[in-house]
């Protein structure tokens, strides 16, 4: 246990893990440190039953909190050990992380360090990517198993196709509208996505791909007239199969991309709604060059001029992680 952080740390690594993005921000994990190392679980209390009945999404989400973890841990001279799906039988223990105290960071983990806290989901239109740095980075490599594909100009017909699909599929379901009205547009200390992180329904129609949010009562301000379309890339992370792992991955893939994105100074939006229904989500298939399974979209591009949208709250570190009583004596980063 002598090279192990101390419980400071790990709260700290924690906190920087739970600014992941999660599903309409229901932050759906929990954290237990013991001698042992740092366990990853879902919470089930937080599921959205409706939009994400299979639990999909809710690992996807979780997923991202640990690739985001492992990315903090090394920026803090931390090398992170991970067990994906430890425990047979227990399909919620997600991950078991061992720390070893030997990480030799360089400036770019510092660079994804600040990507933690500045990153969020613009809901907003985007300018398009003034370069293809990152494009040529991330085209048809796999990180963490999973596939990233820049999809063309020409396929946002199809998205916006698929995206309105979703929507029609969805305009008189009472329960899923009574559930992202629950979860969208309310300020609760339980999570969710607060007003001002949506936009009105004039802007959220220059994005035809985007997911149709109820009208929120008030918005974020932005001072800007540009751009008056969206001109954003798409990408399309995904899996050669379907199951928890493959989930996990993604969700750890989807992390990844949106730190580097946002690193190099672009805007970001995770895109989820065009995987939800099997009819949109074939949709979306039909756009990759090899045989696999959407798992989520993500928007990039330039970000709006004017104030971004302000972060959506997390919870306290003290509700998600379960940890011993911090010890000072033991070393720290």
């Amino acid at each position: 246990m002598n090279d192990q952080p101390d419980t400071a740390v790990v709260e700290m690594l924690v906190e920087l893990a739970c600014r992941a993005p999660s599903v309409h921000n229901s932050q759906p994990w929990r954290w237990t440190y013991s001698a042992r190392g740092l366990d990853l679980y879902t919470d089930s209390s937080r599921l959205l039953g409706v939009i994400d009945p299979t639990e999909r999404q809710m690992v996807l989400s979780c997923g991202a909190a640990l690739d985001h973890l492992d990315k903090a841990a090394a920026a803090l001279r931390w090398t992170t050990e991970i067990d994906l799906l430890p425990t047979p039988g227990a399909p919620d223990h997600l991950a078991h992380v061992r720390f070893v105290h030997d990480a030799h960071p360089r400036s770019h983990e510092f660079d994804l360090l600040a990507a933690i806290n500045c990153r969020h989901s613009d809901r907003r239109a985007f300018g398009p990517v003034p370069s293809n740095r990152i494009l040529t980075r991330y085209l048809g490599q796999a990180h963490y198993g999973t596939e990233t594909t820049v999809l063309s100009a020409e396929s946002k017909q199809t998205l916006a196709k698929a995206s309105t699909l979703s929507a029609s599929v969805r305009k008189y379901d009472a329960t899923y509208q009574a559930e992202i009205r629950w979860w969208a547009g309310h300020s609760f200390r339980s999570g969710g996505i607060p007003p001002e992180a949506l936009t009105s329904r004039a802007e959220a129609s220059r994005v035809q791909v985007g997911r149709q949010f109820p009208e929120p009562h008030r918005v974020a301000r932005t001072v800007t007239t540009e751009p008056v379309e969206d001109e954003s890339t798409v990408v399309l992370l995904g899996t050669a199969a379907d199951e928890r792992l493959d989930w996990l991955q993604c969700g750890r893939a989807m992390s990844a991309f949106l730190l580097a994105a946002t690193a190099d100074g672009l805007a970001t939006c995770p895109l989820t709604h065009l995987t939800e229904q099997s009819g949109s989500r074939h949709l979306v298939e039909s756009l990759a060059p090899r045989n696999g399974l959407a798992q989520v979209l993500i928007r990039i591009g330039t970000p709006m001029i004017g104030s971004p949208p302000p972060r959506t709250p997390r919870h306290a570190v003290a509700s998600v992680l379960s940890a011993p009583a911090r010890t000072p004596n033991r070393r720290r980063s």
